[in-house]
């Protein structure tokens, strides 16, 4: 095992930014970027041991700042969406940056994702990355301390560990934004899927969860049982419109803050397998729905459900649905998530 830093270029503002190779015994690699922590490449086996790159995302730091849709980027300080770019906290309201569509609050108005974080290699297979998030900063309370470590093992696994205290009362989701392609290029409607929720959160017009649950059973938001992606998404279902096709959150099954599977992923060409587990609450399955083509690595376009996204979360607008699992983080405590990508072939 080994870790490499190296400068990976210069941010508008002038800060330098690097990247950080974790590498095993087999030669499979994970690259994370200080520019919103970000995970930039990740370089796995197929079932032949071939070495290919399954994240979608950019050859360099001028894709990162220009053209991004967060890709592989760390986001809070509360992934997913804020109703009204507002909240209510110990009698006290809130309003945030409402950064998408001037109305709703979107992964915190891409404060954690747009910022450059400091990074210390930790061990020869990991590296941590810290954050401060000031008090009011996008409207969010509290001076927020915030770190994530990436460790990477022989086995194939990566697991992200999330930390963060506050010196108030304050509201927290963390996520990583990663876009998969297990077979490196192509289609993503052809994967295989399961995920382990019997229920998930209808959205509305603005993809805000209804605030009820709703059985996956008979619908196209069945993942209960393995099929293709692809498989369901046309489908005439008002949930897909709203969604443009899946961009839910599903209810992981018997959630109590351990690690437990969310979701695994397979691609039959290259044999490519992807297990999720996480402590959280949540998984967002996005199918790459507003992809359009925009250019990425090796020059070619991102385009449309060329990637997914399983982003292990609390719910989406959780601090408005007080039925939803709880995303306080209160003054002093600690926050603490953990999510495992773990990958194989068959």
């Amino acid at each position: 095992m080994s870790v490499e830093k190296t400068f990976y270029g210069k941010m508008p503002c002038g800060k330098d930014v690097h990247s950080y190779s974790i590498k095993n015994s087999s030669g499979a690699c994970a690259q994370i970027i200080t520019k919103g922590a970000t995970l930039d490449r990740l370089f796995v086996p197929d079932r032949a041991g071939k070495l290919t790159d399954i994240l979608v995302g950019f050859d360099d730091l001028e894709g990162h700042v220009e053209r991004t849709d967060y890709q592989g980027v760390v986001v809070g300080q509360y992934a997913n969406r804020i109703a009204g770019g507002r909240f209510t906290l110990s009698g006290v309201e809130y309003n945030v940056t409402r950064n998408e569509k001037g109305i709703t609050c979107l992964h915190g108005g891409g404060e954690y994702s747009g910022a450059v974080w400091d990074a210390e290699i930790i061990s020869d297979n990991a590296v941590k990355f810290t954050y401060f998030s000031p008090d009011m900063n996008e409207g969010f309370p509290g001076n927020v301390d915030v770190s994530v470590t990436y460790t990477f093992t022989d086995d194939n696994a990566l697991d992200i560990a999330y930390h963060a205290v506050s010196d108030r009362d304050t509201i927290i989701n963390l996520t990583n934004h990663a876009y998969f392609n297990l077979a490196g290029h192509g289609s993503i409607l052809g994967t295989q899927l399961r995920i382990a929720a019997d229920y998930y959160t209808p959205i509305d017009e603005n993809s805000i969860p209804l605030g009820k649950l709703a059985s996956v059973s008979g619908t196209p938001f069945d993942f209960t049982v393995s099929k293709e992606i692809g498989r369901d998404i046309n489908a005439e279902d008002s949930q897909l419109k709203n969604g443009a096709g899946y961009d839910h959150n599903f209810c992981i099954n018997g959630f109590d803050g351990s690690l437990r599977p969310a979701a695994v992923a397979y691609e039959p060409a290259s044999g490519r397998v992807m297990q999720v587990l996480t402590t959280l609450p949540g998984v967002q399955l996005y199918t790459g729905n507003f992809l359009k083509g925009v250019i990425g690595k090796g020059g070619k376009p991102m385009d449309y459900r060329t990637g997914f996204c399983l982003e292990t979360q609390y719910y989406p607008n959780t601090p408005n649905v007080p039925d939803f699992p709880s995303c306080v983080l209160k003054k002093g405590a600690e926050y603490s998530s953990e999510t495992v990508f773990c990958f194989s072939v068959k």
